[in-house]
């Protein structure tokens, strides 16, 4: 299961539409390594500036690679995300999360590009 889903969550989701609040803290407290990657990266890109912030360290186990996956697999939870922190997000393999200000800028156009995916390849990610 990707989230843990509180039954008045759920209860909610049964009545209509959840609101982006209620859901990112669904995924905040499901998926703590997934944002703190994400919301790390966030800060990091609003001190430091620049074209986009992007984590290089593989998670440290598999759980932690899981949570990434998951959150930035699915469209709903990927987009939640995007709309609470203000950025546009981009993956490459099983770690290279990326936070780009917005998905317009050349930056985050050639970072999502297949030469950029095939660059980031490496054996020891062959199986991640």
């Amino acid at each position: 299961m990707s989230l843990d889903v509180t039954p008045e969550l759920l209860e909610t989701a049964h009545r209509g539409e959840v609101d982006d609040d209620a859901f990112v803290e669904c995924i905040r407290t499901s998926l703590p390594y997934a944002w703190e990657m994400i919301s790390g990266l966030v800060a990091r890109l609003q001190v430091d500036g620049g074209d986009f912030a992007d984590n290089l360290t593989p998670p440290p186990d598999e759980q932690s690679r899981g949570q990434l996956l998951r959150v930035l697999a699915s469209d709903a939870m990927r987009g939640s995300l995007e709309r609470y922190f203000g950025v546009k997000l981009a993956f490459q393999n099983c770690h290279r999360v990326a936070v780009f200000p917005d998905g317009y800028s050349a930056a985050y156009r050639n970072f999502v590009t297949a030469r950029e995916q095939i660059l980031n390849q490496s054996p020891e990610l062959r199986d991640c």
